[in-house]
């Protein structure tokens, strides 16, 4: 059985809206694009790193739509890597897929998730807020990679947004930072709920 990893950039409040541009999510969210002016090489390093064992993504519709107008046409580490190994979809509706090696989920997203990971050895999730509440809600996860940027929002789409259920996380490397402050944060899913006890 592979590996479900989260790739996923937040503000300090957890808002995790379109960090890439104006147009990624523009929903009612007036900072799309907020990552751009704090991209460093340290966290640059960091993402591609990230993706280094990378044999499958795992998208929302949304994100797979942006991906799907731009990475085909690129022939960088990034675009070499997403063009070469196969892209799952979740979507309620019917997409259409003209990326190759993408597939839509079944409507059975838990099941179609965990068919997914028997197939894969690291299947990362690359924004897709959604999506990642989804797996939150139902600990179908292995890592969580945050970078947290040391910026405030105040509205858009939360990470933890009713997207969690009670769950045990484990750090498993040391917090690093960038010369712009954001901060990868990488956790394990750990076995059992948040414990309780008195200070």
């Amino acid at each position: 059985m592979g590996h479900i990893e989260i790739e996923l950039f937040a503000s300090l409040d957890l808002v995790a809206q379109a960090p890439g541009g104006p147009e990624e999510d523009p929903d009612g969210f007036a900072f799309g694009g907020w990552q751009a002016p704090l991209v460093d090489d340290v966290t640059g390093a960091q993402v591609a790193a990230a993706y280094d064992d990378a044999d499958a993504l795992l998208l929302g519709r949304r994100t797979y739509e942006i991906f799907a107008s731009y990475w085909p046409h690129q022939s960088d580490f990034f675009g070499t890597l997403f063009n070469r190994i196969p892209k799952y979809v979740a979507s309620r509706g019917a997409p259409t897929l003209e990326w190759a090696g993408s597939q839509v989920l079944g409507p059975d997203l838990p099941a179609a998730v965990r068919d997914v990971r028997d197939r894969h050895e690291h299947v990362k999730v690359v924004g897709s807020v959604n999506l990642v509440q989804t797996l939150l809600r139902e600990k179908l996860f292995d890592r969580l990679d945050l970078w947290v940027y040391p910026i405030l929002l105040g509205q858009g789409k939360r990470v933890f947004d009713g997207g969690a259920v009670p769950s045990s996380l484990t750090l498993l490397e040391p917090p690093t930072a960038g010369g712009s402050g954001a901060v990868l944060l990488r956790y394990g899913l750990a076995p059992g709920v948040p414990g309780t006890g008195q200070m």
